[in-house]
């Protein structure tokens, strides 16, 4: 500050202030800061003294102190800076003038927040890649060498692995099931469960689902099943597996859809006090402010302990007496019909809904991370099963290819795949995937098995092998259900999926930032092309193998035995010629005289059980025999 200054004087000035502070230190006298009193909070004429941890400072002629070391000052600054303020004041003043509040966060709700824009970071159109989200591809990366690892090590180590990752989701189910109960309004989510609506039963797209339901359950068309089923021994009991194993799958169905519409049950009742809440404020206010009478108001109703029945009839009363205008008031019902039918598909019901209503619960980080446990052992348990459904025919049909190159070599192929999922449109790419990748072609391929066992393959010759195998006759129940119904079930499912991709619009939900909510976009015509081709090429292998098998491109495997069958005949078979060998294999004429690697059956008799099956002619022969497959009396040809 200048010495003349009038303001260092004290004296009243009218002038204007243009000097700028560079142009007032410019004028003003040099300081000494190293001889400066004040710089050190001494007072004039005071000596400093030589306090603990301050040293004189080498060629300071005053000796000033200096800091033993730069923790000692960072530490002393802290202490200085942090105080009661931090504690209680930053917190008041934050609790006063509103909190860091986030106008999408606001208008969804948080974990609907959290799961769009903190996990997936999601982009508002598929159009918008937005990069890769680099949380998600590590986690790509994680769960895909989890995956190489198990499927390398072959069914020895991932058949250990399927203990813990079959056996547990079973634990969490149970737990949150009895969890689930004790929570208040979970009975109405499992009354609403078992509410039909038979007016849903005349819709295609119902049946069409249910169908697919059962594919991705059962894992029909995938190539697991078979694949698991070829490390059987040959007289395994296939049938009672494959019963077990539907009605396990049956049975876990129907105990994850308990717990979830528990816990559903649960949150639709927090939702609809909520509701009931906000509307009853709203008919306080206008009571308040005379819009609506005290008339209206049942005598009953007590404001401070409102229940959803009272505010029902409330709304109802106010509905009928201002029905003109009604609308203008802005009050909603509150059922609770209403929130158990809202719908949340995909990955909306795992990481919003259920992860919403866990919160609500007594120590829920511990529900939250034993559910999403759950779900990471689910997901490795299928994949396994996806892998080995991969490598084992490829193994089968190329021995000398080494299992581990061919495991690591998927892995990396389907992590460069699954890429395009980790966008930050990401999720938009599942839902094309989910609509058109697994639905139709899933059923074409379904149809197709059904179709080469029943109708090319023959069903009494599959049925003769069944009766080889297990030792006893199946079911008629299996020969008609396998030749007509199936076949046709399968076929007016394709039909109707085919009409309703046809009539219905093709599109998406998307998450828009500005609305803070879903919206449904169609898809543009690059993306609709990348749909339609996602059909073409997972029906493609069917007929590039056909003609290639039917111009003998590609060997079609007719004349060998599977792999484990052809291991447990190796002996057996030693001696024969090839002649021999074919003949005997394909059931014509006379078998050689060595002894028979085929277990004694009876011929199978059809359906019926009363006529006997016998080979015509159609392996060239023309001469019925007792060990063939068709019916002597039948007109019908199995070849």
């Amino acid at each position: 500050m200048l010495k003349n200054s009038k303001v260092t004087l004290g004296l009243p000035h009218s002038d204007p202030v243009t000097e700028s502070v560079a142009d007032l230190l410019t004028l003003a006298e040099p300081l000494d800061y190293k001889s400066s009193r004040m710089s050190m909070g001494l007072s004039p004429g005071a000596q400093p003294a030589m306090g603990k941890g301050l040293l004189p400072s080498p060629g300071d002629e005053e000796g000033r102190p200096a800091w033993n070391s730069k923790l000692q000052y960072i530490l002393a600054q802290v202490g200085f800076s942090v105080g009661l303020g931090n504690v209680w004041r930053f917190p008041y003043l934050c609790q006063k003038n509103g909190g860091v509040i986030e106008p999408e966060c606001e208008k969804s709700s948080a974990t609907t927040y959290f799961w769009y824009r903190q996990t997936l970071n999601i982009t508002s159109t598929i159009e918008d890649s937005g990069g890769l989200n680099w949380k998600m591809t590590m986690s790509l990366f994680a769960a895909w060498l989890i995956v190489c690892l198990a499927v390398i090590k072959g069914i020895q180590s991932s058949g250990k692995v399927m203990y813990f990752s079959s056996l547990f989701p079973y634990v969490v189910l149970i737990c949150f099931l009895v969890r689930g109960l004790m929570l208040k309004g979970s009975v109405d989510g499992i009354a609403h469960m078992f509410t039909p609506k038979l007016e849903k039963m005349l819709e295609p797209q119902v049946w069409r689902e249910a169908a697919t339901q059962v594919f991705f359950a059962l894992g029909l068309g995938f190539g697991g099943v078979i694949a698991f089923s070829s490390y059987n021994k040959r007289d395994n009991n296939c049938h009672f597996d494959a019963a077990l194993v539907s009605i396990i799958n049956f049975i876990t169905s129907i105990l994850a859809t308990l717990v979830v519409f528990a816990v559903l049950g649960f949150k639709a009742n927090i939702m609809n006090e909520k509701c009931v809440v906000e509307n009853a404020e709203k008919i306080l206010g206008y009571l308040k402010s005379g819009v609506l009478s005290l008339e209206l108001i049942p005598p009953h109703v007590n404001f401070s302990h409102l229940s959803a029945v009272d505010y029902q009839e409330m709304y109802g009363v106010i509905k009928t007496v201002r029905e003109d205008s009604f609308d203008q008031l802005g009050l909603d019902p509150c059922i609770l019909e209403d929130e158990l039918n809202k719908a949340v598909q995909g990955t909306g019901l795992a990481f919003i809904a259920f992860t919403e209503a866990m919160t609500h619960f007594p120590a829920s980080p511990f529900w939250s991370v034993m559910f999403f446990f759950m779900l990471i052992n689910l997901g490795l348990g299928s994949m396994i099963g996806t892998m080995t459904g991969i490598t084992t025919p490829v193994l089968d049909a190329f021995p000398k290819i080494r299992k581990e190159f061919l495991c690591v070599g998927c892995c990396i192929v389907a992590f460069f795949c699954g890429l395009l999922f980790v966008q930050r449109s990401g999720n938009y790419f599942v839902t094309m995937f989910d609509d058109y990748s697994a639905g139709l072609p899933l059923t074409v391929v379904v149809i197709l098995e059904n179709i080469s066992v029943a109708w090319i393959y023959g069903t009494k010759r599959f049925m003769q092998d069944l009766e080889d195998m297990l030792g006893f006759r199946p079911y008629s129940f299996y020969f008609y259900m396998w030749k007509y119904v199936s076949p046709a079930c399968l076929t007016v499912l394709i039909v109707a999926t085919v009409i309703e991709m046809a009539v219905s619009p093709a599109g998406y939900n998307a998450w828009v930032e500005e609305l803070a909510s879903e919206k449904f976009l169609s898809y543009p015509p690059w993306a609709l092309g990348v749909a339609y081709s996602l059909i073409i090429a997972a029906m493609l292998p069917l007929p590039c193998v056909f003609i290639a098998r039917h111009f003998n491109l590609l060997s079609d495997g007719s004349n060998k035995l599977s792999v484990s069958y052809r291991k447990g005949m190796t002996k057996e078979l030693s001696g024969l010629e090839e002649e021999n060998e074919s003949r005997f294999i394909l059931g014509k004429g006379t078998p050689s005289p060595s002894p028979s690697p085929m277990p004694s059956h009876r011929p199978y008799l059809g359906p019926g059980g009363a006529q006997e099956m016998t080979n015509t002619a159609g392996y060239g022969t023309g001469t019925p025999t007792k060990t063939g497959y068709q019916n002597i009396n039948s007109p019908e040809s199995e070849l």
